[in-house]
């Protein structure tokens, strides 16, 4: 069970079509906007983001989330869920993975050379809140090694054929228990699952 042990809890968060098809946090591609706007994925998200305190992302999802989400915090007309998500990514401590990045150009911003896999062990161990993981390069890094302890997908009732896949190479066999599952008006499944340890 995540966080059974006192550590931290690390969510890993996507969108999917259903051939497991990737869209980063930020970067969402035509076959997932339907779906995005809908009060089911924007309370799923909503849900994940109040119960955590940092977020991993790699270095495209970051300059994308950076580039169009403080415009939306600003945004009077944008819904009151979309602002305060854009506002907690605004406040909350963001990890970058990169290695070409030297100014990460937002407040709270750490960028790192080293194996998200790394950081995910350490702030597994230290206990707090929940480490949200943004976006697909990230996710399926931790996923191939195992280093997730509940995996966030909105799964859009798309197929796509092509795009980096969610379980890339596939990961080591792993079981994962579903504990959470809403679906929206536009047919998006939201489901949560923990890795059963």
């Amino acid at each position: 069970m995540p966080g059974a042990d006192g550590g931290r809890t690390l969510v890993g968060s996507v969108l999917a079509t259903l051939d497991g098809r990737l869209a980063g946090a930020s970067d969402a591609p035509a076959w997932a906007v339907p779906h995005l706007g809908s009060d089911a994925v924007r309370e799923h998200r909503e849900r994940l983001h109040a119960a955590a305190t940092t977020a991993l992302l790699g270095e495209g999802d970051f300059v994308r989330a950076r580039e169009s989400w403080p415009a939306v915090a600003r945004d009077d007309a944008a819904d009151a869920r979309d602002r305060a998500f854009a506002s907690w990514l605004e406040q909350v401590e963001k990890i970058v993975f990169s290695t070409t990045m030297t100014e990460p150009g937002w407040d709270n911003t750490w960028v790192l050379e080293v194996d998200p896999s790394q950081v995910a062990s350490h702030l597994r161990r230290r206990r707090g809140d929940d480490v949200l993981v943004l976006g697909g390069s990230v996710v399926t890094r931790l996923l191939a090694v195992d280093a997730l302890d509940r995996l966030a997908v909105v799964w859009c009732p798309e197929v796509v054929g092509d795009g980096p896949r969610l379980f890339g190479d596939g990961p080591s066999a792993a079981r994962w228990a579903l504990t959470g599952s809403t679906v929206s008006d536009t047919g998006a499944h939201c489901a949560v699952y923990d890795r059963a340890r």
